[in-house]
């Protein structure tokens, strides 16, 4: 699978994750000590969805675009309201033309206080992100391989915060490397939130790499799914996952409420549905 961002910023996958994503952020921002988000796969930070890739696939116009049109009840309305602000800034004319990235979602949830590291090893790529946070003080961007960020970074100096590790799967065996990227990860930093997105179009795959998590030995593993349609017959993007070591003790109520309301906007087909489970968990009162 080539997860190449530009051709499917802001699809249902895209919108899953961030609305996961502002949640943490959220959470760490009730206290007052500072913390660092750290993006292993930055990307450009802000995608034109009348370029080339995004009119190519039109992902997201069945993603973000039906969002933002849909009414969502009180309490889903308000929990996603983070993310969809910021989708919203991004597009401060109205019309749905831009689509921000984790990083410049990251940042405009950020105080004074906390920072953001934003990783990317594409030589455009990083040439795009180190120009949209030129001479911002509170943005770290590096020219890095992502990967090598969860030796080499951790554990960052405010001692609190989130890694997120969200790869392009450009390659073959990327889940075998988010489940060792983790094991090195945590090894370092074991108190840190580490938030791993994956694709489900291999059933097999994430099935080995579930297995393989909990293989790990770390404990407080939450796994989130969320599929759009069943199983495809031909390899297909039929869902998306993101695990959560270490999630917040507010998340799981917090999804109880966000997802059913996003897949009964994002959802192509009955037969699909979510799922929140627990890989590894010390105690049921995780």
């Amino acid at each position: 699978m080539n997860y190449r961002h530009a051709y499917h910023a802001g699809n249902f996958a895209d919108v899953v994750k961030h609305a996961v994503l502002t949640r943490l952020v959220e959470y760490l921002k009730l206290k007052d000590k500072a913390f660092r988000v750290i993006d292993t796969h930055a990307g450009v930070g802000l995608y034109d969805l009348s370029a080339e890739e995004a009119q190519k696939t039109g992902e997201w116009r069945s993603g973000i675009a039906r969002l933002l049109d849909a009414r969502l009840a009180p309490e889903a309305a308000a929990l996603l309201a983070p993310y969809l602000d910021a989708v919203r800034a991004a597009n401060p004319d109205g019309a749905l033309l831009r689509y921000p990235g984790s990083p410049l979602i990251v940042r405009g949830l950020l105080r004074k206080q906390d920072r953001l590291s934003a990783i990317e090893l594409h030589p455009q790529d990083f040439a795009a992100l180190k120009a949209l946070f030129a001479d911002d003080y509170q943005v770290r961007v590096l020219e890095l391989d992502g990967w090598l960020a969860l030796g080499a970074h951790l554990p960052p100096k405010e001692k609190r915060g989130l890694v997120l590790v969200d790869p392009p799967f450009e390659q073959q065996g990327e889940f075998a490397r988010l489940a060792e990227g983790l094991r090195r990860a945590h090894r370092r930093w074991p108190g840190g939130i580490y938030a791993l997105w994956y694709p489900v179009k291999d059933r097999a795959a994430v099935r080995s790499f579930r297995e393989a998590l909990v293989g790990l030995g770390i404990p407080k593993i939450m796994d989130i799914r969320f599929d759009i349609r069943p199983a495809s017959d031909e390899p297909r993007l039929d869902g998306t996952g993101m695990i959560v070591v270490n999630p917040p003790f507010t998340l799981e109520k917090e999804l109880a409420v966000m997802l059913p309301a996003l897949h009964a906007v994002l959802a192509e087909s009955r037969g699909a549905g979510w799922q929140v489970g627990w890989l590894t968990a010390e105690d049921a009162n995780v």
